[in-house]
C-alpha cells in the first residue's frame, strides 16, 4: 500500500518529523518477526477481550487465530491488541459502570493504532455495545464477531440453560422447595460449555440486533460457542475486515438512522432484553441519532413477539440457530424493515435476505400473522412516577398483574433492601408493589440489575411467585417478572422515584402505558421541597468514579457520558411509509 494514511503510515507518532516517525514504527514492529511484504499489507486489528475471569469469552484465543486465518488468506496482516473485557458476574458494583470505560479503551486503541479495519471480538452483555460505541466513535472501517451462546445443560432429565433457570430454581430454594443439596447439583449444570447465556439475555439480544443492525455478518448471532461453525465464522469475518479497509466502509455508513431502526423491530419481535435499549440509545448516541422512546412504544405496538425463547418462551439460542438464526425473524417482519440498509456485508438488508437459504419447518419463529403475543416484548410507561419514562418487558410479565394498584413497601437502597427483605417482621403482602430507590446510574452507581427484587422470602414461602416491583434499575435479560425498570429521571437525581413512601399507592396499567403514584400534588410539592440530594460517597471524589458521577447521563440517553455523545441531528424512529 502506498496511501500515506494506511497501514504502518496510519496516525504516526508525533515526534515532528514523520518520515522519522514511520522508520521508528517498523523498527520496533519488526521487533516482532514481520517482513516488509507483511508490512505492507492492509492492518487488520483485533480486540482480544479473553480473561479467566469471563467464560463468555473463553473461546476468545480460537477465534483470534480463525479470524487471523481469514485475514492471512484475503492478503492483510491481522495483529491483534487488548481491551477491557467485562463479565456480569464478575464486576463490581456492575458491568454497567464500566461499559464506558471499555469503550473509551477501545475507540482510544483503534484510534492510537495504525489499523486499516477491526475485528471487534466480544459476547457478554456490555462488551458488544461498548466494542461499537467505541468503533462508532472512532469511525475506523469494522465488524463485529460474537463468541456465540452456550450449550444447554440438563438436570434430572430437565434441559436448562442459563441464567433464567439460574433464577427459577433460586427461588425455589428461597421458598423451601429444594434443598442445597440440589441446588449446588442445579448450579453445576447452568453454564455446561463456553459461551454466553443461551436464552434471549442481553448478550443473545445484542447479537441479534447487532446482526439486523448490519454490523455482522449474516448468520453471525445464533452459532453456539463451541461448534465448529463458529470459527468458520470467524474467518469469514476476518476475510471481510480486509475487504472493507479496502472499501473504506466505515461504521457511520453501516449504523445509520434506518439500520438502528431494524435494530428496535428485532428486539421487540425476539422479546428481548430490556437492557438492549439502552445500549442502543448509546450505540446511536454516538452518530448524533436519538432514540425517542415514545416513538419506540408505538412501533411496539404494530410489532408482535414471535420469536419462543426463554424467559418469553421454551427454547434455547441452540434451537434458533437450528430454525435459521435471524434471517427466519427478518423474513417474517420484512413489510416492517429498512431494507436498503447498508451492511458490512457489502450487500444491503434487503438484498441479505433474499440471498439466505430458504425457510423450513420449525416451531421456534412464529409466522407473523401467528405472534406469541401481538405486540413487541418491551412496554414504555409514562406517568408522574416517570416523567422521563420507564419499561417494562411485558411478555414476561405476569398478565394478571399487567393493570394493579397497590401499596407501595419502599427501600431506600440496595443495602436497605438486602437487610430487610427477608426480615419476617416486614409489613409486606402478595398485593403490595415493591419499590426500590438509589440504584440507578448515579444512585447506585452504575444502575446494577438489581430491579429483579426477590420475592420477601416468607411471601415466596407461601408460594407467591410475582409481584409488581419498581426502581430506576436495569433487570437481567434473562429474568422475568412484572418488573417495571429504569425509572427516569432516576431517585438519587431527585426524580419522583425519590418522594415515594410506604404506604402509597401507585397504579400501573401497561395496556394504558401509564406509571402513576397516586399522591396529590400538594403532598409531592412539599416532599419535593424536603427532599435533600444524597451525600456524595468517599469513592465518588477521585479517579473513574469521579469521572462516571460527574458525567453519565440518564437511561433514556443510554446511559453514556454526556461528553461522547455526538450532538444529536435525528430521532428515530420514524413512520414507515406504506
Amino acid at each position: 500500500m502506498t496511501d500515506r494514511k494506511r497501514g504502518m503510515r496510519r496516525g504516526l507518532t508525533a515526534y515532528g518529523d514523520e518520515e522519522f516517525s514511520l522508520f521508528l514504527r517498523k523498527a520496533f514492529i519488526k521487533a516482532m518477526g514481520y517482513s516488509d511484504d507483511a508490512l505492507e499489507r492492509p492492518i487488520i486489528g483485533i480486540t482480544n477481550t479473553y480473561s479467566g475471569f469471563n467464560a463468555c469469552h473463553r473461546t476468545v484465543p480460537e477465534l483470534i487465530e480463525a479470524v487471523k486465518r481469514g485475514v492471512m488468506l484475503a492478503g492483510g496482516l491481522p495483529v491483534e491488541f487488548p481491551t477491557i473485557t467485562l463479565h456480569e458476574s464478575f464486576a463490581h458494583p456492575t458491568s454497567m459502570y464500566l461499559r464506558n470505560l471499555m469503550a473509551i479503551d477501545t475507540e482510544e486503541m483503534i484510534r492510537a493504532q495504525p489499523v486499516d479495519a477491526v475485528v471487534l471480538i466480544g459476547g457478554c452483555d456490555k462488551t458488544v455495545p461498548a466494542l461499537l460505541m467505541g468503533a462508532a466513535s472512532a469511525n475506523v472501517p469494522a465488524i463485529m464477531l460474537v463468541t456465540g451462546p452456550m450449550l444447554t445443560g440438563d438436570h434430572r432429565g430437565e434441559r436448562l440453560g442459563a441464567c433464567t433457570d439460574c433464577r427459577r430454581f433460586w427461588a425455589r430454594y428461597r421458598a423451601g422447595e429444594i434443598d442445597e443439596r440440589e441446588i449446588n447439583a442445579v448450579n453445576a449444570k447452568l453454564a455446561p460449555s463456553a459461551g454466553t447465556c443461551m436464552v434471549m439475555g442481553t448478550a443473545s439480544t445484542m447479537a441479534l440486533v447487532t446482526e439486523a443492525l448490519g454490523m455482522m455478518l449474516p448468520g453471525g448471532a445464533c452459532i453456539p460457542a463451541v461448534m465448529s461453525e463458529r470459527l468458520r465464522n470467524a474467518e469469514a469475518t476476518g476475510a471481510r475486515a480486509v475487504a472493507l479497509a479496502k472499501e473504506r466502509l466505515t461504521p457511520d455508513q453501516i449504523m445509520t438512522p434506518d439500520a438502528f431502526e431494524n435494530s428496535l423491530r428485532v428486539l421487540l419481535a425476539i422479546g428481548g432484553s430490556t437492557n438492549a435499549i439502552v445500549h442502543l440509545a448509546a450505540m446511536a448516541g454516538r452518530l448524533g441519532i436519538e432514540i425517542d422512546l415514545g416513538g419506540f412504544d408505538r412501533m411496539g405496538r404494530e410489532t408482535p413477539v414471535l420469536v419462543d425463547l426463554k424467559p418469553t418462551g421454551q427454547h434455547y439460542m441452540e434451537d434458533l440457530e437450528k430454525a435459521g438464526g435471524l434471517t427466519v425473524i427478518l423474513r417474517e417482519l420484512k413489510p416492517l424493515l429498512r431494507l436498503k440498509a447498508l451492511t458490512v456485508s457489502g450487500r444491503t438488508l434487503g438484498e441479505n435476505i433474499s440471498a439466505a437459504p430458504p425457510a423450513w419447518k420449525q416451531d421456534v419463529v412464529r409466522p407473523f400473522k401467528n405472534p406469541i403475543f401481538k405486540e413487541g416484548g418491551v412496554a414504555v410507561l409514562r406517568g408522574n412516577l416517570a416523567p422521563g419514562g420507564a419499561i417494562i418487558k411485558q411478555s414476561a410479565a405476569s398478565s394478571k398483574l399487567m393493570r394493579h394498584t397497590g401499596r407501595a413497601v419502599v427501600f431506600e437502597s440496595l443495602e436497605d433492601m438486602a437487610k430487610r427483605i427477608d426480615d419476617p417482621r416486614l409489613d409486606v403482602n402478595a398485593d403490595d408493589i415493591l419499590v426500590l430507590k438509589s440504584a440507578g446510574p448515579k444512585g447506585a452507581p452504575g444502575m446494577p440489575e438489581a430491579g429483579y427484587i426477590p420475592i420477601p422470602k416468607k411471601l415466596a414461602q407461601k408460594g407467591v411467585k410475582d409481584m409488581v416491583r419498581i426502581s430506576d434499575a436495569r433487570m437481567s435479560g434473562t429474568a422475568f417478572g412484572s418488573i417495571v425498570l429504569h425509572v427516569t429521571p432516576e431517585s438519587a437525581i431527585g426524580g419522583p422515584l425519590a418522594l415515594v413512601k410506604t404506604g402509597d399507592r401507585i397504579r400501573l396499567d401497561v395496556p394504558a402505558r401509564k406509571l402513576e403514584l397516586l399522591v396529590s400534588e400538594a403532598e409531592l410539592a412539599k416532599r419535593r421541597k424536603a427532599w435533600k440530594k444524597p451525600r456524595p460517597r468517599k469513592e465518588d471524589a477521585r479517579g473513574y468514579r469521579k469521572l462516571f458521577m460527574a458525567s453519565v447521563q440518564q437511561a433514556d440517553r443510554g446511559c453514556d457520558f454526556d461528553f461522547l455523545a455526538a450532538k444529536v441531528t435525528i430521532r428515530i424512529p420514524r413512520a414507515i411509509k406504506r
